[in-house]
C-alpha cells in the first residue's frame, strides 16, 4: 500500500466509529502518514531509518516490546477508569442520600 492509502484506512476507521481509538505501528518513512493520522503512534527503531520514530508518540526497539507496552498501559488505563467509576457512583450515592 502507498503511504496515503495507509493513512486513509486509519482515517476511515476514525470517521466510521467516533469512539474507536486507533493505533498505528510503523518502522519506516512510508508509515509516517499512518502514524500521524492515528490517535496513538508507535515507531520501531529499524534499518529503514528514524523517520517513523521521530513522528511517533512511543518508540520501541523490537516488536516483542509491543506486548508489554500495550498490556501494561492498557491495564493502567482500566484501573484508572474503574477507580473513577467507583468514585462517581459513591459520590452520587452520598449526594442522593443526603
Amino acid at each position: 500500500m502507498s503511504p496515503s492509502q495507509k493513512a486513509e484506512v486509519v482515517r476511515l476507521i476514525r470517521t466510521d466509529d467516533k469512539h474507536a481509538v486507533t493505533l498505528a505501528i510503523g518502522d519506516g518513512a512510508n508509515d509516517v502518514p499512518m502514524i500521524l493520522e492515528a490517535d496513538i503512534g508507535i515507531g520501531l527503531f529499524g534499518n529503514e531509518g528514524m523517520r517513523a520514530v521521530d513522528s511517533s508518540d512511543f518508540a520501541i526497539g523490537e516488536f516483542k516490546f509491543l506486548w508489554h507496552l500495550l498490556f501494561k498501559h492498557g491495564r493502567w488505563s482500566y484501573i484508572r477508569q474503574s477507580d473513577l467509576l467507583i468514585y462517581f457512583l459513591y459520590k452520587n450515592f452520598i449526594y442522593t442520600l443526603l
